[in-house]
């Protein structure tokens, strides 16, 4: 299973590695007023891809975490009510009855 894994990776990285040498174009991009910047296409696009992608991936880590602090803080919740309820019970001595007789 590790070397499909492998395989796989390797075999993406060799189509972006493919993409980006085949692609190697100057797009200008006008900042503002008459300003341009010459960019290279793939770093254009791993930019615009970084952009989507990192909000989204910190986002989820982000849930992740909070979940996770949500869960701790209700193992904790529920150990401290065990731990109550194990607590022994001092057995307390009935108290006596009366009878018509006298004090049972």
């Amino acid at each position: 299973m590790q070397f499909l894994k492998t395989l796989f990776w390797a075999l993406l990285v060799g189509v972006i590695v493919a993409f980006a040498l085949n692609n190697m174009t100057m797009v200008p991009l006008k900042l503002w007023g008459t300003l341009y910047a010459d960019v290279n296409l793939p770093l254009l696009l791993l930019v615009t891809f970084l952009a989507g992608f990192l909000p989204t991936f910190v986002a989820l880590h982000l849930t992740r975490w909070r979940l996770r602090q949500r869960i701790v803080a209700t193992d904790r919740t529920l150990a401290d009510l065990h731990r109550v309820e194990a607590t022994p019970t001092h057995a307390v001595d009935p108290a006596p009855t009366v009878t018509p007789g006298g004090i049972v």
